[in-house]
């Protein structure tokens, strides 16, 4: 086992960090081409999500009225401090069955961990991060895998619950209703700042840490039945997809989507990962920017990829801003 004597900067040992480092979401769905269509009619029906829409986790029916949630997430360091790095991966890996409007009831940790180069003391403040804050979710973490891994990785693999007829999915939009966004975006350039410089912005801890509990138990409240969680692909990216998902359009006011402190400085002094200029390639061709109001560095930072963001939701959620509305018409983003 290793020790260090010096502070360790965990963003260090990784190639990329968080959600950045996603496969990016055109070379993703190549690769799931033609592995989609598991529908529940050759397995009795049980299967309500699956691989089809790309949703945020997979749903099966067990009984009327009660469907279960299975997911799966884990990334790089996205901040250097172990002990939060255990409290954003926890926070979003369980966001995916918030986004999905259930409540998780169980998770299990996967970790990859250098144990040759990094102390196992470290790794323990990870563990203890992440079952803090699923403590936090009344969830229990039961045990997991590890593995020895080049790169430092953590991760859950989440159980949830939730009524199968109450369901947020990402293809179930309607036209004609408001999309509300329940955390700020620009997570990604502060912690591409933070990789690069070790800067630490609380606010963007802060904000990675928050649970989407409240604001999926508000969605559903207010009958809202289509919505996303905003991570690695950037609020365009999700947004797309679920537009797609669902058969609409939709129109975006670019200056009502919050963004936190630092995000805009941090994105013109260059702290842009590849992860984002990806998703803006990939989503660029679905944007009409014909007003001519929105220049490259707000689409950059609309496509920011973020880790453990906010719920995008379709219809009104209290104390959240309402950023633009789905329309009729083709699965495209008008921006304004």
């Amino acid at each position: 086992m290793t020790t260090l004597s010096a502070p360790v900067r965990l963003t260090q040992y990784a190639a990329g960090g968080g959600c950045a480092c996603k496969i990016p979401p055109g070379e993703l769905e190549e690769v799931v081409r033609g592995l989609t269509g598991q529908g529940g009619d050759d397995l009795g029906g049980t299967l309500v999500v699956g691989l089809d829409d790309g949703d945020d986790g997979a749903v099966v029916r067990v009984t009327d009225g009660v469907g279960v949630i299975s997911t799966a997430d884990f990334f790089t360091p996205v901040v250097d401090d172990a002990y939060d790095f255990g409290r954003i991966v926890a926070a979003n890996a369980l966001s995916d069955v918030y986004a999905m409007g259930g409540r998780p009831v169980l998770a299990i940790n996967l970790v990859g961990w250098p144990r040759s180069v990094l102390p196992m003391e470290l790794l323990r403040e990870v563990l203890r991060g992440g079952l803090d804050v699923a403590r936090l979710a009344g969830c229990p973490v039961a045990g997991g895998h590890s593995i020895d891994d080049p790169e430092p990785k953590y991760g859950m693999a989440v159980t949830g619950v939730v009524d199968p007829d109450l369901l947020l999915r990402n293809d179930a939009a309607l036209p004609g209703l408001p999309i509300s966004l329940t955390k700020p975006i620009g997570v990604g350039v502060l912690n591409n700042r933070h990789k690069a410089t070790g800067e630490v912005f609380g606010q963007a801890v802060g904000s990675m840490v928050a649970l989407n509990d409240a604001a999926s138990q508000a969605a559903v409240a207010g009958g809202a039945r289509a919505a996303t969680d905003v991570t690695g692909f950037g609020l365009l990216g999700h947004l797309f997809k679920l537009l797609r998902a669902s058969g609409v359009g939709a129109v975006i006011d670019a200056s009502a989507v919050p963004v936190l402190d630092g995000a805009w400085s941090s994105l013109r002094e260059g702290y842009v990962s590849g992860g984002t200029r990806r998703n803006l390639d990939w989503v660029r061709p679905h944007l009409d920017v014909t007003g001519g109001r929105v220049d490259e560095d707000v689409l950059l930072m609309l496509a920011d990829a973020q880790t453990s963001g906010g719920l995008l939701v379709v219809g009104e959620v209290p104390g959240a801003p309402v950023i633009g509305h789905t329309v009729a018409g083709p699965p495209r983003v008008e921006l304004r």
